[in-house]
């Protein structure tokens, strides 16, 4: 049975005014211009490579794959930047990106346009209050989503990704394990549903996917009625509950492709959007509504950390190598054993035979 805990902490409510007053203002097309073949350049004799999250500026995602780079989610952003042969990365996206990537290449150099653009995810769960979490419950395994803190995945024995959490709860859980999961209780109370695993969970949640509306959602889909909808696993179970598709971005992008429709509503950061569009020009996409009566934080469908980002704090930390992330080594190579733990169930090398030597945990760290 699923438990839900009401940790000490609170999740942040919604001010995000900091994070709003520091969207870089809209260049105009000399500027914009300009500051393309700036970072173009740049991008050569910094021996760089770009890569953005899907919910960035539209400018930040096609200069990167103009260049060589990649847009994709996190995790993918971070192997990229792995494989690559450049030495310095520059991710556009919010901090926890940045700090996945350093963790998979820790002998490069990882920069952003703006370390202060964050996650509320990660915000909602700190590291000494979920230190805690975790040893009151020495029983479980933990497993924590990617949206969170090096610290945060150095506790847990494994990451997951919202294209790979199920499957990977559904291993664990055949194996008799309980499961201590964090930080987005929306994704993990879809997990739990699917899946009937054993799941405590911190309670946590993003702030743009929190604010879809399930009722609100219906009224659009009445006046669309050809349209299917996509949903985020980070949303309401009321919203999933009206999806035709639900997954990941990967997985949303998919759908879009594959779906026999005119029209999607889709229930994720809106920065998707350009893609979806891009990828699907006869197709038409259209924001699932966060607003109206119910309406708390109306972020417009868009996180305020992620609007952070920019062409011309892109090209400044490129110029001046500023905004440099880094982590404790001892630190990072404890936050890449879970992620390298996904690495390998995903690759099928993972859950070998009672007798095998690899169990999916690391001797030593038991549900640490």
């Amino acid at each position: 049975m699923s438990k839900v805990i009401e940790v000490q902490y609170e999740q942040p409510a919604c001010d995000t005014r900091h994070a709003w007053a520091r969207v870089p203002v809209e260049p105009g097309p000399v500027q914009r211009a300009a500051l393309k073949d700036s970072i173009r350049r740049l991008l050569k004799e910094r021996n760089a490579v770009m890569v953005s999250h899907y919910y960035v500026h539209p400018d930040l995602q096609d200069l990167a794959e103009e260049t060589g780079g990649l847009v994709s989610d996190s995790l993918e952003m971070a192997r990229f930047g792995r494989d690559h042969a450049a030495q310095t990365l520059v991710v556009s996206g919010v901090r926890f990106m940045g700090e996945t990537a350093k963790i998979l290449s820790p002998e490069k150099r990882v920069l952003m346009p703006d370390l202060d653009a964050t996650c509320s995810l990660d915000l909602g769960c700190p590291t000494a209050e979920f230190t805690a979490f975790c040893d009151a419950h020495p029983d479980r395994t933990v497993v924590v989503y990617a949206n969170t803190s090096a610290a945060v995945k150095a506790r847990a024995d494994w990451v997951v990704t919202s294209s790979c959490a199920l499957d990977i709860v559904r291993a664990l859980m055949d194996q008799g394990r309980k499961i201590l999961w964090a930080p987005d209780k929306h994704l993990g109370a879809y997990i739990q549903r699917e899946t009937a695993a054993d799941m405590l969970m911190w309670n946590g949640a993003c702030i743009v996917h929190d604010e879809f509306k399930g009722f609100e959602l219906e009224a659009l889909k009445r006046a669309h009625p050809l349209a299917k909808v996509l949903v985020h696993p980070e949303s309401p179970a009321d919203v999933i509950a009206l999806a035709d598709a639900v997954g990941s971005t990967s997985a949303i992008l998919k759908a879009a492709r594959l779906l026999d429709a005119p029209e999607f509503i889709v229930a994720t950061d809106n920065g998707m959007l350009h893609k979806l569009r891009t990828l699907n020009p006869g197709k038409t996409f259209i924001e699932a509504p966060t607003s109206g009566n119910s309406a708390t934080c109306k972020s417009c469908a868009h996180c305020p950390w992620m609007a952070m980002n920019g062409l011309a704090g892109l090209a400044q930390v490129l110029d001046l190598g500023t905004n440099e992330i880094h982590i404790d080594p001892a630190l990072g190579l404890r936050a890449r054993q879970p992620i390298d733990r996904m690495l390998a169930f995903t690759a099928g090398s993972v859950f070998k035979n009672a007798s095998g030597t690899d169990s999916g945990l690391v001797p030593g760290i038991g549900a640490a």
